[in-house]
């Protein structure tokens, strides 16, 4: 079936096309390109905690930041810079150590005889999915596997990047994607302020708490970080699902229970400062902003049917939401929260600023990305193939 999309699929930079432009050129520019985007994602976010977003609002002022910064480079410099994966990962990384951290004094033992309900979340949102991917497929013309990967609820830099390892449409994968976790990053905190009146999402208190400058404490964050760096870097090389996060994860919750465990070392225990939650938000917002910011002008209707899509998925996660309410005890907020379509690490934040239920959230949502990763290979071979006999001439 042909697309009836004018936009071809490019997932690579544009200074690709010189090859005088050397990688080194290409690091320093991506560079400056991710500085210029941290200075602005900076006082962003000062300016929206004002405005008692939470501490969340910094991710917010990453996805402004990072889309002013790459439409600044298309119009001013004609330079399209690829949205920063590297970037992400940190991002993920440093979100998964602070979550971690977070969830050291958790029962997660406790929430282990939930896993059977966290799997029927997943395999309703899943198929929720497929079936929106479906819809979606005949109303835009598009084919199958392109509007799976834009519609099944994943991250956007792997959805696109699948998409490019098979020739679809890269940048509607990613224009859906992005809009379906810019969608769920600003309702839920909304829904969360206004819809509960029990909870608030906390504010991050601007002084020297940012980073903890007692000597011992300096020197456990650059062992942490350090551990981090050598455990995450094998798992994205050997391309393990979502790595960056789950080993940081890990990590987290373990570094203090190891801590103690050895006899030379006091009583001393580790928190990360609050400037590595807010450097994570930042750069997963960054990349977010990114992908709206490397957009190419689409046609009012491909924007159209990607944002009906888009709340087809918010719907699904609802239902999902009512589901889960029905087999559990959790209340609304935390059903809401384990159920969003995404992205994970962005709604396990919004449990960690509401200070509400993360272990739970955090557990829903690994359940979750564990299962879409490890599949997608049995996904895509589907949908190729059920593509296929939908394209044949009859």
């Amino acid at each position: 079936m042909n697309q009836s999309l004018s936009v071809a699929p490019s997932l690579e930079e544009h200074t690709h096309e010189n090859p005088v432009v050397s990688k080194q050129e290409l690091f320093t520019k991506q560079l400056i390109v991710l500085t210029l985007e941290m200075l602005l994602a900076l006082p962003l976010g000062l300016l929206l905690a004002k405005f008692q977003i939470g501490r969340i609002a910094w991710i917010f002022g990453g996805i402004a930041a990072g889309t002013v910064v790459l439409q600044g480079c298309r119009i001013l410099y004609q330079y399209s810079p690829q949205p920063n994966r590297t970037a992400r990962k940190v991002g993920m990384a440093l979100v998964g150590l602070t979550v971690g951290a977070s969830n050291t004094h958790g029962n997660l033992a406790s929430i282990a005889s939930g896993i059977p309900v966290f799997i029927f979340l997943t395999l309703f949102l899943l198929l929720s999915g497929s079936f929106i991917g479906y819809v979606y497929s005949r109303l835009s013309k598009t084919n199958l596997l392109t509007a799976m990967l834009a519609t099944v609820p994943g991250g956007v830099g792997i959805m696109a990047a699948i998409a490019a390892d098979y020739n679809k449409n890269v940048t509607l994968v990613a224009l859906v994607q992005a809009i379906r976790v810019t969608s769920v990053v600003i309702l839920i905190p909304f829904i969360a302020k206004t819809s509960t009146g029990n909870y608030s999402l906390q504010t991050l208190p601007i002084n020297n708490a940012w980073l903890n400058f007692d000597p011992s404490q300096l020197e456990l964050l650059l062992l942490v970080l350090v551990i981090t760096g050598l455990i995450v870097y094998p798992a994205i090389l050997f391309k393990i699902p979502a790595g960056d996060f789950f080993g940081a994860l890990l990590i987290g919750i373990g570094f203090n229970p190891l801590l103690h465990l050895l006899p030379f070392v006091g009583d001393i225990s580790f928190s990360p400062p609050p400037i590595i939650n807010l450097l994570g938000q930042m750069l997963l917002g960054i990349t977010i902003g990114e992908y709206w910011g490397d957009k190419p002008n689409f046609r009012k209707r491909t924007v159209g049917y990607a944002f009906m899509s888009v709340g087809m998925t918010l719907i699904a996660g609802t239902i999902a939401a009512i589901l889960a309410m029905q087999l559990t005890s959790w209340d609304w907020l935390t059903c809401l929260l384990v159920t969003a379509p995404g992205g994970s690490a962005e709604m396990i934040l919004v449990s960690l600023a509401l200070n509400h239920n993360v272990e739970i959230v955090t557990t829903g949502h690994l359940v979750r990305l564990i299962a879409i990763n490890s599949s997608l290979p049995l996904w895509v071979y589907l949908f190729r193939r059920l593509d296929e006999q939908v394209s044949k001439p009859v």
